[in-house]
């Protein structure tokens, strides 16, 4: 049994796909990805994403940094100013985010079902 648990804590899918495979991680990479400018503030992150809590979004923004997927910049102003952007490994993942819309835009009808 121990032998069936390693293999499976190892298994490289389970454990890249937990650090973004959730609805909210996969929405805040997405809309950095669009931004203009590639930077979004916390709030303006928020305001795109209404139906993310504040706590919500501040957890999966950290989950995000600490995946080496976003890069938190801090700016020793006051008010302090903290802005967020993709690291080259997040820039890498957008192309599979982008199919994964479209073929979501493609088989809405058939996934979406009540």
């Amino acid at each position: 049994m121990s032998d069936i648990k390693a293999e499976y804590l190892a298994c490289p899918i389970r454990q890249v796909i937990s650090r973004f495979g959730d609805k909210w991680s996969l929405l805040v990479l997405f809309m950095l990805n669009r931004s203009e400018t590639g930077v979004l503030r916390f709030n303006e992150i928020r305001r795109l994403m209404t139906d993310c809590s504040q706590k919500m979004l501040s957890q999966t923004l950290k989950n995000l940094e600490q995946s080496h997927l976003v890069h938190r910049e801090v700016y020793a102003e006051v008010p302090p100013r903290v802005e967020y952007s993709l690291t080259e490994t997040g820039k890498s993942l957008i192309p599979p985010i982008i199919s994964l819309v479209e073929w979501g835009k493609v088989h809405f009808e058939e996934v979406v079902t009540d």
